[in-house]
C-alpha cells in the first residue's frame, strides 16, 4: 500500500529549477526538508499555540496533538494533499460560549470531539456523493454567514476579557501586529501573528521594568496589582515532560453551540485543498472527501486526551507558495518537531505566560479576520446580496449569533448565539428558497434602483 511517504529527490536537492516546484512526491536534501519543517511549525506557531490558549487547554497538549493530527492527515491522503493541522480558531468562540455556561475543559473538548464525528461523516458523505452535496446544503451564502457570525462572536471576548487587562500594550501589539500582516512580505508576513506575541512579551517585560506593576484586571477578572509579564511558572517547569492528558465530557446544550463549526471546518478543508490543487497543478478534488474526514478523524483523537480540535492551516499554504516547495517530505519534518515541542513542559510554561494585553491586541485583529473570511466567501462565490432569498436568513442569522440572542424552550433548554443564528440561516435560506418565486432562485435582484450601484459589466450572482 501506497502511503505517500516515498520521495525522490528534485534535482540537485537545493532549489527548485526555475519555474518548477517541488511536488509532494519530491523533496529536497535532508537538511534543507527538515529546515522547511522548522519553517512550516514557525508558520503555524502564532495561531496554534494562541488558540488553546483562549480556549483553556493546554498548549503542549496541542501542538503535540497537531503533530500527529498532520500525521494522520498525510497517511489518509497518501501523501497527496500537502497540509499542516493545527489547532483551529473556529472553536475558540465556542469554548468561550461553554465556559461562560459553567462549562470545564473536559465539556469543551467533548463537545469538540462530537463535531469530529460529524465531520468525519460529511467527509465520507462527500466520497461516497460527491462535492456537489456540499454546496447544495451549503451555498456560499449559508457558509459565508455562518463564519462570519463565529468570528464576530468573539468581540465581546476581547472587549471584556483580554483588553481590560492592560490596554496600552494591547493597542501597540494590535498597531504592530497589523503592519506586520501588511507590510511585511513572504514568510514573514505569514508568521506576523507570532511576531506580533514577541513584540508584545518584549513590550510587556519592558512596562514591568518602566512603570512597574499595573493595577487593573487579571486573568481571572479580579483588579489587583500584578506584573504584566509573570515568568515565574517558567523556571519551576521541567525541560522534558508529558501535557495533561484528561477525557471529554457530553453536554447537549455544549455540543448544539459547537456544531455549527463544521460548517467553516468543511468550508476551510475545502479551500485548502482546492488552493493546493491550482499551486501544484494536481487537481484534488477527489481528495477532498479524504481531507475531510481526515481531519475530522484527527480531531477526535486529539479532543479525546484533551486536546483542543485541529484544521489545515493556510499559513502553510502561504509558506509553500513562497517557497515554491510542496514536498509532504516537510510536513513529516514539521509534524516530528511539533512533537518534540509538545514534550517540553518549559515550552508550554511560556506560552501559558502570554500577556493578557498582549491577547488583547491579538485578538482584536484575529477574531475579525475570522469573521471577514464570511465575506470573502460571499466575494468569491460573487453571492448578490441585493436578493433578499439571500439577505434576509444571513441578516437574521448574523445579528442573533453576533448579539447572543436567545429562544428558550423549557427552563432546561435554550438555544442562543452561535448555534441558533447558524439555525436560522441555514433553516431560512432552504425554507425561504422552496416558497420563493422563480425570478429570485434565477436572477437575484432587490429592486430596480439598486443596480445603480453596480459598475460597468456587473452581472448578478446567485448562490
Amino acid at each position: 500500500m501506497d502511503l505517500g511517504v516515498r520521495w525522490t529527490l528534485h534535482g540537485d536537492g537545493r532549489t527548485p529549477a526555475p519555474g518548477a516546484v517541488v511536488r509532494p512526491d519530491e523533496r529536497l536534501s535532508w537538511p534543507r526538508t527538515f529546515g522547511l519543517g522548522a519553517q512550516h511549525v514557525v508558520a503555524m506557531f502564532g495561531a496554534s499555540f494562541v488558540a488553546p490558549v483562549l480556549m483553556g487547554l493546554d498548549p503542549n497538549l496541542a501542538i503535540m496533538m497537531s503533530g500527529v493530527a498532520t500525521v494522520i492527515f498525510l497517511l489518509s491522503t497518501r501523501g497527496r494533499v500537502p497540509s499542516y493541522l493545527g489547532c483551529s480558531l473556529s472553536f475558540v468562540g465556542v469554548a468561550a460560549v461553554i465556559r461562560a455556561q459553567g462549562g470545564t475543559s473536559a465539556t469543551v473538548t467533548g463537545a469538540c470531539f462530537v463535531v469530529g464525528v460529524a465531520l468525519f461523516l460529511v467527509g465520507l458523505a462527500v466520497q461516497r456523493f460527491g462535492a456537489r452535496i456540499i454546496h447544495a446544503a451549503m451555498p456560499p451564502i449559508v457558509t459565508g454567514a455562518v463564519v462570519m457570525l463565529i468570528g464576530f462572536n468573539l468581540a465581546p471576548v476581547t472587549a471584556s476579557a483580554y483588553w481590560p487587562q492592560d490596554q496600552w500594550t494591547a493597542l501597540l501589539t494590535m498597531l504592530v501586529t497589523g503592519a506586520a500582516v501588511v507590510c511585511l512580505r513572504g514568510f514573514w508576513s505569514r508568521i506576523a501573528i507570532f511576531l506580533g506575541l514577541l513584540f508584545g512579551y518584549a513590550v510587556s517585560w519592558a512596562f514591568d521594568r518602566i512603570f512597574g506593576r499595573i493595577h487593573a484586571a487579571d486573568a481571572s477578572g479580579k483588579v489587583t496589582d500584578h506584573w504584566r509579564l509573570d515568568l515565574s511558572g517558567v523556571g519551576k517547569a521541567d525541560w522534558i515532560g508529558l501535557p495533561s492528558f484528561h477525557g471529554p465530557s457530553f453536554q447537549w446544550s455544549a455540543i448544539l453551540v459547537a456544531l455549527p463549526v463544521v460548517i467553516a471546518l468543511v468550508a476551510e478543508n475545502a479551500g485548502h485543498v482546492k488552493a493546493v490543487g491550482e499551486m501544484t497543478g494536481d487537481p484534488l478534488d477527489d481528495k477532498l472527501g479524504t481531507a475531510i474526514s481526515a481531519d475530522g478523524a484527527a480531531s477526535m483523537l486529539s479532543t479525546a486526551v484533551g486536546g483542543p480540535p485541529n484544521t489545515t492551516y493556510s499559513e502553510n499554504i502561504g509558506v509553500m507558495a513562497a517557497t515554491r516547495v510542496y514536498s509532504t517530505a516537510a510536513y513529516w519534518a514539521a509534524a516530528g518537531f511539533a512533537l518534540l515541542f509538545g514534550l517540553c513542559p518549559k515550552f508550554g510554561a511560556v506560552v501559558a505566560a502570554i500577556p493578557g494585553g498582549v491577547l488583547g491586541g491579538i485578538t482584536v485583529i484575529l477574531y475579525g479576520m475570522i469573521g471577514l473570511l464570511g465575506a470573502q466567501i460571499w466575494l468569491n462565490a460573487r453571492v448578490d446580496l441585493r436578493n433578499p432569498l439571500n439577505l434576509v436568513p444571513a441578516a437574521a442569522g448574523i445579528i442573533i449569533g453576533i448579539g447572543g440572542v436567545t429562544l428558550k424552550f423549557t427552563d432546561n433548554f435554550s438555544l442562543n448565539g452561535i448555534a441558533l443564528g447558524t439555525i436560522v440561516v441555514i433553516t431560512g435560506y432552504h425554507a425561504l428558497r422552496a416558497m420563493a418565486p422563480a425570478h429570485l432562485r434565477q436572477e437575484p435582484l432587490l429592486d430596480s434602483g439598486t443596480s445603480a450601484y453596480d459598475g460597468p459589466g456587473d452581472q448578478p450572482a446567485s448562490s
